[in-house]
C-alpha cells in the first residue's frame, strides 16, 4: 500500500533564481512598475501608495546589508530542503503548484488540473541576446542549460488517481502530454531544477488555477482536495513512498508577515479550519499560492512539521517582495 511519509514546503519566487546584485539593485527598479499590489484588505493598490504608507524603518529592512543577509539564508534554506527531499528516499513526488499562462491561458483555464502523461518536459533555455534584461536570464534559470529533458511521471498513478477524484466529485482536468514547444511551469521547473537538481524521481503535477480569476479554488477546497489526496494514496495497492511538496508562496508581491505566520501557525497546529477560513482577498497575486502549501498540509496531516525557515524578504522601500518560506515535516521511516 502506498503512504504518505514525507512532505515539503517551497517558494519558488523569481528572487530563488536571481543573483545578489539583482536582490539588492534590481527589483527595486522593477517593483515600481509590477501591477499585481493588493493591501491587506484585498484592494488594489500601486507602489507610490504602499511607498506613502510604509513606516520609518522601511529604508532600513531594504537596505543591501539586510537584503545580502537574506540571500544568503535562502541559498542555504534551499540547500537544506533539497537535501531532506533526497534524503526521504521517495519513489514518487506529488507536486502541487500552480500555472500563470504557461500550460494553460485565461480562454481555458482549469481550477485543478493533474498531469498523468509517461514524462513531463522541460525546454532548454532561450540564448541569450545583447541588452537582455536580468529578469530574462533569471527566469531563463529554470529551464534546461542545453537541451529539453524529460521528466519521468508515475502516469498509472496518476490517470488513477483522477478516475478517484471525480468519483468523488472533483472536477480534474486531465493532461496526458504537452505540445511541441510547451515546458512545464515555473512551480515545477524549480522543484527539478534546484531542488531535485538531477535527482532522478517520478513526480505528479496537481495544477491549481491560483492566480487568475474568476475560478480560484477556495481554502476551503483546498483542505478538502488535500484530504482526498491523502485518503486516495493510501488506497493505492502498490508500495510506493510517496511525498508530496508545496511549490510557491508565501506573500508577495507585498509582504504580509502576520499572514505568513497566521498561515505556518495553522499548519504546525494541523488546523484544517483555520487554513479552510484564510479569506480569499488576503490570496491575491503571488500570494494566491498559498493555496499550494493548504493542499500539501491537509495531505500531510499525519506527519509533524519539522523544520520552517522563514525569511521576509523585503526588496524596497515600499516593503515589496516575498514572505520566503521552506519547511519540511518529519519523514517516516
Amino acid at each position: 500500500m502506498a503512504r504518505i511519509v514525507a512532505a515539503f514546503g517551497s517558494s519558488h519566487s523569481i528572487m530563488l533564481v536571481a543573483q545578489r546584485e539583482d536582490w539588492s539593485q534590481g527589483f527595486r527598479r522593477i517593483d515600481q512598475n509590477n501591477p499585481h499590489y493588493y493591501d491587506r484588505e484585498g484592494r488594489k493598490t500601486d507602489y507610490a501608495a504602499l511607498l506613502a504608507a510604509a513606516p520609518p524603518e522601511a529604508e532600513d529592512l531594504a537596505s543591501p546589508e539586510r537584503l545580502s543577509q537574506r540571500y544568503d539564508a535562502a541559498q542555504a534554506a534551499m540547500d537544506a530542503l533539497g537535501a531532506r527531499i533526497r534524503a526521504a528516499r521517495l519513489d514518487l513526488l506529488i507536486i502541487v503548484g500552480d500555472d500563470q499562462n504557461e500550460l494553460f491561458r485565461t480562454s481555458n483555464n482549469p481550477a485543478i488540473a493533474i498531469f498523468h502523461g509517461a514524462t513531463i518536459r522541460n525546454t532548454a533555455r532561450e540564448p541569450a541576446a545583447p541588452g537582455d534584461p536580468w529578469v530574462k536570464s533569471a527566469r531563463m534559470w529554470r529551464h534546461e542549460p542545453e537541451t529539453d529533458r524529460d521528466y519521468p511521471v508515475n502516469a498509472a498513478f496518476g490517470a488513477w488517481l483522477i478516475r478517484r477524484l471525480c468519483d468523488r466529485d472533483f472536477d480534474i482536468a486531465a493532461m496526458d502530454g504537452l505540445t511541441p514547444g510547451q515546458s512545464e511551469g515555473h512551480a515545477f521547473q524549480f522543484v527539478h531544477r534546484r531542488l531535485l537538481q538531477g535527482h532522478e524521481l517520478p513526480v505528479l503535477p496537481v495544477i491549481l488555477n491560483t492566480f487568475d480569476p474568476p475560478n480560484q479554488p477556495t481554502p476551503r477546497r483546498c483542505v478538502a482536495l488535500g484530504a482526498a489526496l491523502r485518503e486516495l494514496v493510501a488506497e493505492w495497492p502498490q508500495d510506493l513512498r510517496v511525498g508530496v511538496i508545496a511549490s510557491g508562496g508565501l506573500s508577495h508581491f507585498v509582504v504580509d508577515e502576520a499572514l505568513d505566520q497566521q498561515v505556518l501557525g495553522a499548519i504546525r497546529r494541523k488546523d484544517g479550519a483555520a487554513l479552510a477560513a484564510l479569506a480569499p482577498h488576503r490570496l491575491q497575486a503571488g500570494s494566491s499560492e498559498i493555496r499550494n502549501w493548504i493542499v500539501a498540509a491537509e495531505m500531510a496531516r499525519e506527519l509533524d512539521l519539522e523544520w520552517v525557515e522563514y525569511i521576509p524578504a523585503y526588496r524596497s522601500p515600499a516593503l515589496t517582495g516575498t514572505g520566503l518560506a521552506f519547511a519540511a515535516w518529519k519523514t517516516l521511516k
